[in-house]
């Protein structure tokens, strides 16, 4: 059994990607899965003058502390105008300034969802080469395209969609067993 941390780069109380979030968590079993909401960790903007004069904030810390804790992650990505949020930038501006390899070790499944036709695949791809550098291995990703014509009361609803998930659940599954 593997310790899984699971959240959302999301700050929005009616996240899109935190439902998501929600449905591939429930197809997970036979592992030890924790949910955080990063809202609950809140933190400053970025900047070298508090870093310089006040040091690291406690709650960069604690994210950090429970990514070390955990074998493996999922992390759903949002996306405003084709990046991830300023919101979900900071946390790993933040996290990597405590430790630079945050990430390393960590075998990752990234997904994300929007209303548009790309499913925030922009996001996906810069959290790709980003958590790289961190020394993060992910090893599948997954977009959901148009959400509201493809996800209906907590289900994906396009069949092909569906198996999608299943398929990178799977190859996620046995890669965290390795």
């Amino acid at each position: 059994m593997k310790k899984i941390l699971a959240f959302a780069g999301s700050n929005s109380s009616t996240s899109i990607n935190q439902q998501l979030l929600h449905n591939v968590l429930s197809r997970i079993q036979g592992h030890e899965i924790k949910e955080i909401k990063l809202t609950d960790y809140p933190l400053p903007i970025y900047s070298a003058d508090i870093e310089k004069n006040e040091g690291f904030p406690i709650n960069a810390t604690i994210i950090k502390n429970l990514i070390l804790e955990s074998d493996a992650l999922i992390i759903a990505v949002n996306e405003h105008n084709g990046g991830p949020s300023a919101f979900f930038k900071n946390i790993i501006d933040w996290v990597s300034r405590v430790n630079r390899n945050f990430l390393e070790g960590k075998k990752i499944l990234l997904i994300s969802t929007s209303p548009g036709k790309r499913g925030a695949a922009s996001s996906l791809e810069y959290s790709k080469n980003i958590f790289g550098r961190f020394g993060g291995n992910v090893i599948e990703s997954f977009s959901l395209p148009s959400f509201k014509d493809n996800f209906e009361d907590g289900k994906v609803i396009n069949e092909v969609l569906d198996m999608g998930i299943e398929d990178v659940l799977t190859t996620f599954a046995h890669q965290i067993e390795d």
